[in-house]
């Protein structure tokens, strides 16, 4: 088993920055994949960005790149998501979650799930 635990989350005005943690405990860290995913007020999950085990593998979303950036510290066990430039639109419970393989984007391909931090971007 995986636990993760997110923190980092809050209200902020649109243009400001957030940036969330997801710490890992219980099995290696490093072998896992993360990810990040959010769901918006009546919104389906959806997929934000996802790193490699060993983090030389980033993948985001097409509405959070040039914005948001994962990055991961093993001997931590911890993976960051930095997110600038906020909008409304990104006003989400986000979730970060592990997966015991290679990187993928959908929700279903996680194993471990994180129990979210609310993010708000006020207008």
């Amino acid at each position: 088993q995986v636990q993760l635990v997110e923190v980092g989350g809050g209200l902020v005005q649109a243009g400001g920055s957030l940036r969330l943690s997801c710490a890992a405990s219980g099995r290696t860290f490093s072998n896992y994949a993360m990810g990040w995913f959010r769901q918006g007020p009546g919104k389906d999950r959806e997929f934000v960005t996802t790193i490699s085990r060993a983090g030389t593998s980033k993948y985001y979303a097409d509405s959070v790149k040039g914005r948001f950036t994962i990055s991961r510290d093993n001997a931590k066990n911890t993976v960051y998501l930095q997110m600038n430039s906020l909008k409304p639109e990104d006003t989400a419970v986000y979730y970060c979650a592990a997966r015991g393989s290679t990187v993928v984007t959908a929700p279903q391909g996680y194993n471990y799930w994180g129990q979210g931090t609310r993010v708000t971007v006020s207008s």
